[in-house]
């Protein structure tokens, strides 16, 4: 069972999307439009709920042949590669 969800704490840090598999944090995203520098937020909420994989997806980027699963740091994504890897 999947579900989504938007978080932001009281000191108004915030990131666009929280993906839970099984009652657990997967993965957290925060959406741009270009190849903004990466979110300090994407760290802070890893940290905070123990998601194994944080992207920042960059709307405008050009695909890239990889595996953004296979980094458990906050990165940055071509929002054509996250897509591609969510079949």
């Amino acid at each position: 069972m999947f579900e989504l969800r938007y978080i932001r704490d009281t000191q108004k840090r915030e990131v666009d999307f929280l993906v839970i598999r099984d009652g657990n944090p997967w993965f957290l995203v925060e959406v741009k439009h270009g190849n903004a520098e990466l979110s300090p937020h994407l760290n802070y909420f890893q940290e905070q709920t123990g998601a194994q994989h944080a992207f920042q997806v960059a709307m405008h980027a050009a695909y890239v042949a990889a595996d953004c699963f296979v980094r458990h740091t906050p990165v940055v994504v071509p929002a054509r590669t996250f897509f591609s890897q969510l079949i």
